[in-house]
């Protein structure tokens, strides 16, 4: 592995792409040894060969999108924290995804504990604010889909029971609003979500609280719609 990665990264210090044997002298290896870990190199796609010289190839560009990706998430749980802090809340950040809900990252800390997963996400999504919200941006169609997949059942007796239910519930949400959820999912907590619709991409950004301090939801949800807007740069990328 250290020689191949040496040959790499003597590839990228010839702009034009190198032979063999300039890739050998540059990194030191017997010229065997380099024509063998050029063949794998090729073969896996991290270089390419054109007219006898080695340049890089399509995973290396998937490796370099990648750390740009690492570096998009580490700015968005940044911002997240910062909410966290502000809103005195546990911050999440989902999208809907392959027909599925995906929560991709959480910002809680000891005074703002995030909502224990009892119940799959994925599958409850007509009983908490993040599915809610996310279903909401979806059409009839894709709406149906999920339902007809994951059939809404009671969780708490505040739950939006069955299909017909549920889809008067999306049908009263209001685009670009907040979506409030009082124990539908867990007793005792309380979510809002707000929409985030990027090219593609549908997402939402979260937030929960323990019931004893509710009466801040309205207020804070309020806050987290007028903090998002500023912090679309990041959605995209993050969301894969």
């Amino acid at each position: 592995m250290q020689r191949a990665l040496r040959l790499l990264e003597a590839v990228g210090s010839h702009a034009h792409g190198a032979t063999a044997k300039q890739l050998a002298r540059a990194a030191g290896l017997p010229l065997g040894t380099t024509y063998h870990l050029l063949r794998t190199l090729t073969h896996e796609g991290y270089l390419r060969r054109e007219d006898g010289r080695f340049h890089y190839g399509a995973s290396v560009d998937r490796i370099g999108h990648a750390t740009d990706r690492q570096s998009d998430r580490s700015e968005l749980r940044g911002r997240m924290e910062e909410l966290r802090d502000e809103l005195g809340a546990a911050v999440y950040y989902a999208v809907y995804e392959d027909g599925e809900v995906r929560v991709v990252d959480v910002a809680s800390g000891a005074a703002q504990p995030q909502v224990e997963e009892w119940a799959d996400f994925r599958a409850t999504a007509h009983a908490h604010a993040i599915g809610l919200c996310l279903l909401s941006q979806l059409g009839a169609e894709e709406r149906l889909d999920h339902l007809s997949r994951y059939r809404p059942a009671g969780l708490t007796p505040s739950t939006s029971d069955g299909v017909r239910a549920v889809l008067r519930r999306l049908e009263l949400v209001r685009p670009t609003m907040p979506v409030l959820e009082r124990q539908e999912y867990a007793l005792g907590t309380v979510c809002a979500a707000v929409p985030i619709t990027v090219g593609s991409v549908v997402a939402t950004m979260a937030i929960s609280l323990p019931l004893e301090h509710g009466d801040r939801l309205g207020p804070a949800a309020a806050r987290l719609r007028s903090l998002v807007g500023a912090m679309f740069p990041v959605f995209p990328a993050c969301a894969r």
